[in-house]
């Protein structure tokens, strides 16, 4: 791809971009949310059509008019948010657009047969090809997206964010079936914000800042991780958590949890959170994390235990208490379940504010835009402007939106689940500095994180999660990242 440019109403998303990717290899995309990797991978998919700029494929020069004059040259592109039909079967969903048939009649028998092939070449055997989609785990559903895409015959694939909801187990397995397909001489292009993985995975390394490229085919082995960053970002930033509290055991306690059970999810949990503390949930993907959340948050019914606010309990699975009670939550899937995507960014925000912008049965929308447009002000989001779609934003600025709406409410419980999820190392350093504002002003903030280091780093307080139970809890100053690992592996400190 050489100086590739595309352009949206107002928007000069690619200003000359260049890539090229060899068979066989990991080719790393790194940049901030908003740098165009994902405006530059649709290029590539045919999904979008640049302005300017050519498109060499084996030598020669390519139009992908479309998504399938893309596939059929070989290029396929497995998004953050896998396009797959739940209620299908596996079979079903890897030769979607490309039904096996003869003279109209579907070739179940083959199907299965190829599937299960292009399952073992993945080394999952194990999956049914007649197994519902939506019955498989995260991992399992990004496995048949693969096959899928190694259904058309691919030479290169694209992995947007591969990694966001698997943990290290499964990502170890991820890399496992990569380097089997590059071993092949399929090519890869990879993105990803956790630049440890771009160490163990990549071989080349293209960085993108503001729609251009910083830079190209830097070998991976020979570039530090200080210089990539600089690239992104164009200054020098570590992970710099802010300075930690000092009297925090004398807050009043503002959330506590007693003896919470969800019948065959988690069982006896108990927790406390003061005014200006923040306290971590470490473990594994599927340890209960998240359902302890939701479940605090009345999103599920508690079928053992309670939950007080001020000392005041709450009424079992319902929502409407919780945030009458000050409590909000940052979901793990932001975009599925924290956005209206489609809706304006000051109308996500004021969501559920309604009552403060109500004159007499109607809204005051200037009044909501005016407040909006303040909290996103004091955030940093970007681009500026309140009544642009929610969807247009990068990742970490839709993470601020999400976290304005709770602002707005003067919540006393806010509850955040992987808030730094596909947020670029920027804008998550922001992040941090703004959950402990928030904690500072007196909210107690429980976190969930999938990243040892975060969870270490941002909280006060660390709960370990292992199948479902706590089985350990201490100040985060008193662990590091080898106590944690041991007590997710195997419950104990070895």
């Amino acid at each position: 791809m050489s100086g590739i440019v595309k352009e949206f109403p107002g928007v000069r998303a690619l200003g000359g971009v260049d890539l090229d990717v060899r068979a066989g290899e990991v080719h790393c995309l790194l940049g901030q949310n908003g740098a165009g990797k994902s405006t530059l991978i649709k290029v590539l998919a045919g999904v979008h059509q640049p302005e300017e700029g050519t498109v060499v494929w084996d030598g020669a020069e390519v139009s992908l008019s479309s998504p399938q004059a893309s596939l059929k040259a070989g290029i396929a592109t497995i998004y953050q948010e896998l396009d797959l039909v739940p209620e299908l079967s596996v079979a079903e969903n890897i030769f979607l657009g490309h039904e096996l048939s003869t003279v109209g009649f579907s070739q179940r028998h083959r199907a299965n047969s190829l599937t299960r092939e292009l399952l073992a070449r993945l080394g999952h055997s194990e999956i049914s090809p007649g197994r519902s989609v939506g019955s498989l785990s995260p991992a399992g559903q990004q496995i048949v997206s693969m096959a899928r895409a190694l259904s058309r015959d691919t030479r290169l694939l694209i992995l947007d964010e591969p990694s966001a909801v698997l943990d290290q187990e499964e990502v170890n397995n991820l890399f496992r079936v990569i380097r089997g397909l590059t071993a092949e001489g399929v090519a890869v292009v990879y993105i990803s914000h956790r630049l440890e993985e771009i160490r163990q995975i990549g071989d080349r390394i293209t960085v993108l800042k503001d729609g251009r490229t910083v830079a190209t085919g830097l070998p991976v082995s020979e570039t530090p991780t200080a210089e990539l960053i600089k690239l992104m970002t164009g200054r020098s930033i570590e992970y710099v958590f802010p300075p930690r509290p000092t009297a925090v055991a004398d807050q009043p306690v503002v959330l506590e949890v007693a003896g919470l059970s969800l019948a065959g999810v988690f069982r006896d949990v108990d927790l406390t959170v003061r005014a200006g503390e923040i306290v971590g949930l470490a473990g594994l993907v599927g340890a209960g994390r998240s359902e302890i959340l939701e479940t605090v948050y009345g999103a599920r019914k508690r079928s053992t235990g309670t939950v007080s606010v001020d000392g005041r309990p709450l009424r079992r699975g319902s929502v409407t208490a919780a945030v009458k009670a000050g409590v909000g939550l940052a979901p793990e899937e932001r975009k599925s379940q924290g956005l209206l995507l489609d809706q304006s960014v000051y109308s996500n925000i004021t969501v559920s504010s309604m009552d403060r912008f109500a004159r007499v049965g109607f809204l005051n929308r200037a009044g909501e835009k005016h407040k909006a447009s303040e909290l996103t002000t004091a955030l940093d989001v970007r681009p500026a402007g309140v009544t642009r779609a929610a969807r247009t934003l990068s990742g970490g600025n839709q993470q601020k939106v999400v976290l304005a709406r709770w602002l707005l409410r003067d919540c006393r419980v806010l509850l955040l689940d992987e808030p730094t999820r596909g947020v670029d190392i920027g804008a998550r350093t922001e992040i941090y500095q703004l959950v402990r504002r928030l904690a500072d002003s007196g909210v107690a903030v429980v976190v969930v994180s999938s990243e040892i280091e975060e969870v270490l780093g941002l909280a006060d307080r660390v709960l370990v999660v292992r199948e479902g139970r706590v089985v350990h809890e201490a100040p985060s100053t008193e662990l590091d990242e080898s106590k944690v690992l041991d007590l997710v592996m195997e419950g104990n400190v070895a």
